[in-house]
């Protein structure tokens, strides 16, 4: 099933993205395999990226990591992440996400991964969101 999860996108049709100000500066995308969510608030000055499984949960795993994949390839890992009480939400909040931002915008396809579950997200038709997100009215993003 967690194999399943990693490509059910790659057959899946693409989502649109969705960029919100309000409240806070929100970038969004749910498919079948799962959702994901990019906030900043300029309130506290940090952002968060929450990656949420349509079914199952999160394992146990001690570093959570990020491949961003195509023209610009991003490794990014952590072990500064936490899981909801259900375990179908991971989150990694920080006061920098230049990175994240720009394995999202300037790459096609992303890989999140926490030990033996990976999530496939399509990022394809994510460039106006993402623009808008970047020049959020609550606060210029980097």
């Amino acid at each position: 099933m967690r194999t399943a999860l990693a490509f059910s996108l790659l057959i899946s049709p693409a989502a649109a993205w969705e960029f919100s100000a309000s409240p806070i500066c929100t970038l969004s995308d749910s498919s079948a395999a799962g959702e994901i969510i990019v906030t900043y608030d300029p309130a506290i000055t940090e952002y968060t990226i929450t990656i949420t499984l349509p079914d199952g949960t999160w394992p146990d795993g001690r570093i959570f990591r990020m491949a961003f994949v195509n023209d610009r390839p991003i490794n990014i890992q952590t072990d500064r992440f936490t899981l909801s009480p259900d375990r179908r939400n991971l989150s990694v909040t920080d006061r920098g996400f230049g990175n994240v931002l720009d394995g999202l915008e300037f790459n096609t396809r992303a890989y999140a991964n926490l030990d033996d579950t990976t999530v496939g997200i399509n990022l394809t038709g994510i460039g106006s969101a993402i623009t808008a997100f970047r020049d959020c009215p609550a606060a210029k993003l980097s």
